[in-house]
């Protein structure tokens, strides 16, 4: 199985450092690992050292891959630009082939058709992008990153333009697929209770730094909350055993 661990790493943009000094524990695939911390902290410029876009310090040991380096990973951005006049389904064959001849087997239409009808998006197959809501853009852009089967997949907020019934769904939908195929999914999130429920690890990034790693329930603290965050907040289980934040509204 995949896993994937970072040393001491580092992201540029030209001369200036953004991003240093991450070192993390070995994080595994068959799971979801949230990256949570304030705006602008780098949690996007991390995905995209990760993923090769970016050049800086530091070492990304990925073992246990099945395919290259630059085709186990992929790296799906917050905001996609795709090209409105594509439909759907045509997008997401694009995304299929990406690398490839042209040449589509039976099998890879078969599995954009469980894609899209996984994400329920099925019905939107033959609209063109142009046509679509921001939320359901971001599905067909789930479903261009799922249909390339990558072994480590970062995802950028794939779920701030969605209603709470869809993000839920879609959460739920990754982590079964993470289980299924050994996908490790690095999932950028603003909502900390999504992290809580369906991430077994999460990453802390503020000012460019890793603050914290390890098993959600012991980094989503009402400490770290408090100095990260600068909310007052607590941390409870719930009736499902399950860890849940409450914010503090009577705090000044």
């Amino acid at each position: 199985m995949v896993t994937l661990q970072l040393k001491g790493v580092g992201a540029r943009y030209g001369s200036t450092l953004a991003v240093e000094g991450v070192t993390t524990p070995v994080f595994s695939g068959g799971e979801l690992t949230a990256v949570i911390g304030p705006n602008a902290a780098g949690k996007s410029t991390l995905f995209k050292r990760i993923s090769g876009l970016l050049k800086g310090p530091g070492d990304v040991v990925l073992a246990g891959n099945r395919a290259a380096p630059r085709d186990a990973i992929r790296y799906m951005p917050q905001d996609t630009h795709a090209n409105a006049v594509l439909t759907v389904y045509e997008s997401v064959l694009l995304a299929a082939k990406q690398g490839e001849g042209w040449r589509v087997k039976d099998s890879e239409l078969v599995e954009i058709d469980q894609i899209l009808k996984a994400l329920q998006i099925d019905s939107l197959a033959f609209r063109n992008l142009g046509e679509l809501s921001g939320g359901q853009r971001q599905l067909v852009s789930i479903a261009q990153a799922l249909v390339r089967r990558p072994e480590v997949l970062m995802m950028d907020e794939p779920t701030s333009a969605l209603d709470l019934y869809r993000q839920v769904e879609v959460l739920n939908f990754m982590r079964d697929l993470a289980r299924r195929q050994g996908t490790l999914v690095l999932i950028a999130l603003h909502d900390l209770n999504h992290a809580l429920r369906f991430c077994r690890n999460t990453m802390v990034i503020a000012e460019g730094r890793l603050v914290a790693a390890g098993p959600s329930e012991d980094v989503i603290t009402s400490s770290m909350l408090r100095d990260i965050y600068r909310v007052e907040a607590r941390v409870e289980a719930c009736s499902r055993g399950e860890n849940h934040v409450i914010i503090d509204r009577s705090a000044a």
